[in-house]
C-alpha cells in the first residue's frame, strides 16, 4: 500500500526548496570531509545539471534496451538514481557509475529477470570491466537508499482513472482511450523531471490524464470535482485541483540542458571527484588492495579461530581436556 509505504516516509518531500536543502547538505559535506569549500568544487546547481543530464543518457539507454525493459523497470531506475542524489555528492560517486547500478538493481527488483552477462551486453566498450563495476556499487546503492527500495509509479493509477471514465463520465469510451497516449506521454515525460519526489502517483496521474485531455479541448475539471471526489469538502478538492496543475507545471518547465556547459562540469569534476571511489585511479586500486588483504587477514583468523575450538572439542571428546573445568 502506498499509504503506509517507505516512499511516502522518506521519500515524498515537501517542495523544491526542501530537496535543494538535501542537494545542500550533501554538497557541503563532502567539502567539509575535503579540506573545506575550494574553487574547484562543484556548486549544487551545476551538481544538479550533471544529473539531469545523466538522466536523459539513463533514459536513452533504456529505450534502447535490448530485451525490451518494462515502464516500471525504466521509472524504478530513475527513482533510485535521484534518491541517491539527494544525500550523496557526485563529486564522491560519478553519476554514470550510479546510473548503470540503479538500472541493473531496478531490473532485479521490479523482476526484469536478465543476467549481468545481458546487462553488460546492451553497453559499449569493455563489458567484464563493466560488470565488474555494477556489481561492485550494487550493495552502496542498496545501502544508501537505506534498502527501501519499493517504488509505487503512475502507471497502474493511470488504469484506474480511465477505467472510471469510462464507467462514470458521460463521454464515449472512444473519447476517453483517446486520452491514453497523451498521458503516457506525459508520465514518460516526468521522468526528467522532479515530480516523483514532490507528488504521490495517483496525483501524478490524474495530472497526466487531465493534461492530455487538455490537448484535446476536454476539460475535467468538473469530473474531478462532482464525480472522482464528490464526497470530499472544498478545501481537499482544492488541495487535488491544485497539485495537478503544480505537476503540469513541473513537467512542462523542465528546461533544455546546454551541453557546453555540461562538458564544462563533467572536466571540473574529474579534477575535484573523490579518487578513492575513482576504478581508474591508483587510490581507487591501492584501497581495493588494502581491503583485499583485510579480508584475508579476517579470513584468516576466523579459520585460525575455527581450528583451534576444533581441537578442543576434539581434546575433550578424547578426555585430554577435563570439561568440568
Amino acid at each position: 500500500m502506498f499509504a503506509t509505504s517507505t516512499q511516502v516516509k522518506h521519500w515524498i518531500f515537501s517542495s523544491p526548496d526542501e530537496l535543494h536543502k538535501c542537494r545542500e547538505l550533501a554538497n557541503s559535506k563532502f567539502s567539509e570531509s575535503h579540506g573545506g569549500a575550494q574553487s574547484h568544487f562543484l556548486q549544487v546547481n551545476e551538481e544538479r545539471m550533471l544529473c539531469r543530464h545523466f538522466e536523459n543518457v539513463m533514459k536513452e539507454f533504456c529505450v534502447k534496451f535490448q530485451p525490451p525493459m518494462p515502464r516500471n523497470t525504466i521509472a524504478t531506475s530513475f527513482a533510485y538514481f535521484k534518491r541517491f542524489f539527494l544525500h550523496n555528492s557526485v563529486m564522491n560517486y560519478h553519476p554514470k557509475h550510479i546510473m548503470l547500478t540503479a538500472v541493473y538493481l531496478a531490473c532485479k527488483t521490479e523482476e526484469f529477470n536478465i543476467s549481468v552477462a545481458q546487462y553488460v551486453a546492451n553497453l559499449p566498450g569493455k563489458r567484464e570491466k563493466a560488470a565488474d563495476l555494477v556489481l561492485s556499487n550494487e550493495l552502496l546503492l542498496m545501502g544508501k537508499l537505506n534498502y527501501q527500495l519499493t517504488v509505487h509509479h503512475p502507471w497502474r493509477p493511470l488504469e484506474g482513472f480511465l477505467i472510471d471514465m469510462k464507467t462514470r463520465l458521460d463521454i464515449s469510451d472512444k473519447t476517453v482511450e483517446g486520452f491514453r497516449k497523451g498521458a503516457e506521454d506525459f508520465l514518460d515525460g516526468s521522468l526528467l523531471s522532479e515530480v516523483s519526489l514532490l507528488f504521490p502517483p495517483s496525483h501524478i496521474a490524474l495530472a497526466a490524464v487531465v493534461y492530455s485531455a487538455q490537448k484535446q479541448g476536454i476539460q475535467l475539471t468538473s469530473y474531478i470535482s462532482d464525480i472522482l471526489l464528490a464526497s470530499a469538502d472544498d478545501a481537499q478538492k482544492g488541495k487535488v485541483l491544485g497539485a495537478v496543475k503544480e505537476v503540469i507545471a513541473v513537467v512542462g518547465n523542465v528546461d533544455r540542458l546546454q551541453r557546453d556547459k555540461v562538458k564544462q562540469i563533467e572536466k571540473k569534476l574529474e579534477i575535484c571527484r573523490n579518487q578513492n571511489n575513482n576504478p581508474e585511479s591508483s587510490a581507487f586500486k591501492k584501497r581495493k588492495d588494502r581491503e583485499l588483504k583485510d579480508d584475508d587477514r579476517r579470513r584468516e583468523q576466523k579459520y585460525a579461530r575455527q581450528a583451534a575450538q576444533e581441537k578442543r572439542e576434539q581434546a575433550q571428546v578424547c578426555g585430554i581436556v577435563d570439561v568440568s573445568k
